[in-house]
């Protein structure tokens, strides 16, 4: 059976359109696991990660969260004093271990967009990205990674375009979009 050129063509388009979408799913899962590994590395408590699945075995559903998030302070242990941690309020989201709930971290990451605005509303008018980050802090979110400042502001900076929420001001500064 041979191909005319066009049902080749077409055919090709096709595969080429599969292979787009496949490879957008794979940058998303290597994101995730990324995250999901420098979170563990950052968090000493955090258990050891158990042995990865075998890539034919389905990932297992996440556990459903209880909702809404109750407020918790972590004590410290007696024989080894460190800070509590913040409390966790009910607009703010438990974190995320990014490699095992992809859907949740694109959940939190809206939440965090969102208590920005917040914030910014709040505010009345523009902020720096470090001011923001102070005030989701202390409303209870983490950013992870090394400087948690300069991915704060790359995801407002992702925000900001057209139609976005936000409309930037400056270097790092931004306020709430009009209209």
């Amino acid at each position: 059976m041979s191909l005319s050129e066009q049902e080749a063509e077409a055919r090709l388009a096709a595969l080429r359109r599969q292979r787009e979408t496949l490879d957008r799913a794979i940058a998303d899962l290597v994101l995730y696991l990324e995250l999901g590994r420098r979170l563990n590395a950052a968090d000493p408590e955090a258990a050891p990660p158990a042995s990865a699945p075998a890539p034919s075995a389905p990932m297992p559903a996440p556990e459903p969260r209880p909702e809404p998030w109750s407020e918790t302070v972590a004590e410290a242990p007696a024989a080894a004093p460190r800070p509590a941690r913040p409390v966790r309020r009910a607009h703010a989201p438990p974190p995320v271990a990014f490699a095992e709930d992809p859907t949740g971290a694109r959940q939190y990451g809206r939440a965090l967009i969102e208590a920005a605005c917040a914030i910014l509303g709040e505010a009345g008018g523009p902020l720096h990205a470090r001011d923001i980050h102070d005030a989701l802090i202390a409303r209870g979110f983490a950013i992870p990674g090394r400087d948690p400042v300069a991915a704060l502001n790359t995801r407002l900076w992702k925000r900001s375009g057209e139609g976005g929420p936000l409309r930037r001001h400056g270097e790092a500064v931004y306020g709430l979009a009009e209209g």
